[in-house]
């Protein structure tokens, strides 16, 4: 026993005096979960950043310079006005995501195409093809700008007195030979009634009321709901930063166990594995002497991350000895990883490149990169025989989502039986190297 611990007190003091590992294994997953977190909405509290886009306004008429107000005024815009050549060369260059044109002759013609399903006009826009998302929320965006404004002059605006009439009298001759259009017509001559009793409401009032005030109070259709947003978990508020320290301590301390593997080979290619085999002490007490060194590097990295998290970006902890039983299970099962790689590997060279290899695969299919939950529903039934995944699930499980013992107790037996494995196999191949 007192050889065990005085070769993990060995290994512990080669670490931490190796100032390169630490900042690989310690410095990098804090910056790249904070780069990350920050994408997935951060802590919550923070504003998501405007999305940039021209407008190319060629219409002046009084609905096409609403809609452009309109966009200008949305809460998630940030509007550029731009000419057209210019918006197109700044999509071009990836400056803007999408440019919008007003076409000149928009307002009247979409005012006419809101009663008939021909003569529709077209509303160019420019995108990026690598902003396919930001498109559609754009279009969503525009799509209630134009119905709210086009609507709005048509009910009750000027343009759409100038419709009523017009429209009345080339139905009023056309009924005739198409019955099918008295029903437009009937609906026609409501709305001019409708106008008219308006107009004489504005006449009573001296005139101070402006035509316009009709529907919604002149704002046109309008989208019949708002949406009432709540967020709901086990845990405490949401916080995008515990998902990527999770994912990102994952990651990297995986790669502090492929170093832990790699240096069992350089130990043997020098020389110093067979000295340590000389001494009084045998091959399975040097491996779990590794083992127990490697998992409480990773345990100590695994907390140091996390103590970050929560002093920085106020990442909480909803359940501890859970999150405790899921990191000492990581940590066990990253060392056991590093004794498959040294049991399994040739070289030192030829180990680290498939080593590193197999652990941005594990990595990226246990979701420490995005969340599993956006995977294809075949890959996620995939990704439940990778331990990474149950890895990162059980810190998140610990964390953010709040949940019980029955989570952290999966999460951790899950890994604890990949351990074992993995650590029976490097036994195994161990033993069977030194015959």
């Amino acid at each position: 026993m007192t050889a065990l611990l005085a070769l993990v007190r060995k290994d512990l003091i080669v670490y931490v005096n190796d100032k390169r590992a630490l900042m690989l294994n310690l410095l990098m997953p804090i910056v790249l979960a904070a780069f990350f977190g920050s994408l997935f909405g951060g802590s919550g509290e923070s504003k998501t950043g405007k999305i940039d886009i021209a407008v190319v306004q060629q219409d002046q008429s009084a609905v096409g310079k609403k809609i452009a107000d309109g966009l200008k005024a949305d809460a998630n815009l940030r509007v550029h006005e731009l000419s057209l050549a210019e918006a197109q060369a700044q999509v071009r260059n990836g400056k803007l995501p999408v440019a919008v044109v007003i076409p000149e002759g928009f307002g009247d013609k979409a005012g006419s195409a809101l009663f008939s399903a021909s003569g529709k006009p077209e509303l160019p826009i420019f995108y990026d093809p690598s902003q396919s998302t930001v498109l559609g929320m754009v279009k969503g965006l525009l799509t209630q700008q134009v119905m709210q404004n086009v609507s709005a002059e048509m009910f009750n605006g000027a343009g759409g007195r100038k419709f009523t009439d017009e429209s009345l009298q080339t139905l009023e001759k056309e009924v005739a030979n198409d019955p099918g259009k008295s029903d437009l017509r009937d609906f026609l001559g409501s709305l001019k009634k409708f106008q008219a009793a308006e107009d004489a409401k504005s006449a009573a009032s001296g005139g101070g009321a402006k035509a316009g005030g009709g529907i919604a109070g002149g704002g046109g259709l309008s989208m019949p709901f708002e949406t009432k947003d709540e967020a709901l978990s086990s845990g405490p508020k949401y916080n995008g930063y515990a998902h990527s320290f999770a994912g990102m301590g994952v990651q990297f301390i995986l790669f502090m166990g492929i170093d832990m593997g790699i240096g069992i080979l350089l130990a043997r290619r020098i020389g110093i594995w067979n000295r340590l085999l000389a001494a009084p002490v045998t091959i399975t007490q040097v491996l779990l002497s590794r083992a127990v060194s490697a998992a409480l590097i990773a345990l100590g990295l695994l907390v140091a991350i996390f103590g970050c998290a929560i002093i920085i970006f106020h990442v909480q902890i909803a359940n501890p000895v859970g999150f405790l039983m899921v990191a000492v299970s990581f940590a066990l099962m990253t060392a056991s990883f590093g004794l498959l790689i040294a049991a399994f590997g040739r070289t030192p060279e030829a180990a680290r490149g498939m080593a590193v290899f197999a652990t941005l695969i594990l990595v990226m299919l246990g979701g420490a990169w995005v969340p599993s939950f956006v995977f294809p529903e075949w890959m996620q039934k995939l990704t439940v025989v990778v331990p990474t995944r149950w890895a990162v699930d059980g810190l998140d499980a610990m964390t953010w989502r709040g949940l019980g013992m029955d989570a952290a107790l999966a999460s951790s037996g899950v890994q604890l039986g990949f351990a074992a494995a993995f650590v029976l196999l490097a036994i195994w191949r161990f033993r069977a190297q030194a015959r």
